[in-house]
């Protein structure tokens, strides 16, 4: 896993998800190979029939040299099958759904992003869930220490 979107994970509730390709530079690759992308505020939008991911920072590769022209946060093409951007356009239209990258991988060489339809979590949601990880924390925390004695 390199990189994880942990704000989507946060602010939406994921209900499918779908894995698609990225188009790249060759010093894009390495840098994200080596982590140095960022997730935060991107999002996928679906023009033309075509997939793009918006926003998605990727720092310049410093073995590359100078680069005067990259655009770190420029639009990049994501590779997917007809029937699942069909599939992806009937879906996004629904009222409240967001297209999301969730995480950055690599599978067999190839950089891979996965992409999750979610709807927005309200702020009631995100406090509900924030408790119910700290009381799950604490039970194993409370059961840990009398595993000690």
């Amino acid at each position: 896993m390199l990189i994880i979107n942990r704000r989507a994970y946060h602010d939406y509730q994921i209900l499918e998800t779908l894995e698609a390709g990225i188009v790249l530079a060759g010093q894009e690759v390495k840098s994200v190979k080596l982590g140095q992308m960022s997730l935060k505020g991107s999002y996928v939008v679906i023009k033309n029939g075509e997939t793009w991911l918006i926003n998605a920072s990727i720092s310049p590769y410093k073995m590359a040299g100078l680069l005067p022209e990259y655009n770190p946060t420029q639009t990049r093409k994501l590779l997917l099958r007809r029937k699942e951007i069909i599939s992806l356009i009937g879906k996004s239209k629904t009222k409240g759904l967001t297209l999301l990258p969730l995480k950055v991988y690599t599978k067999r060489s190839k950089i891979k992003v996965l992409i999750g339809l979610g709807k927005g979590k309200k702020k009631y949601d995100k406090r509900a869930e924030i408790k119910e990880r700290e009381i799950k924390r604490k039970i194993a925390m409370a059961l840990k220490s009398r595993m000690i004695r």
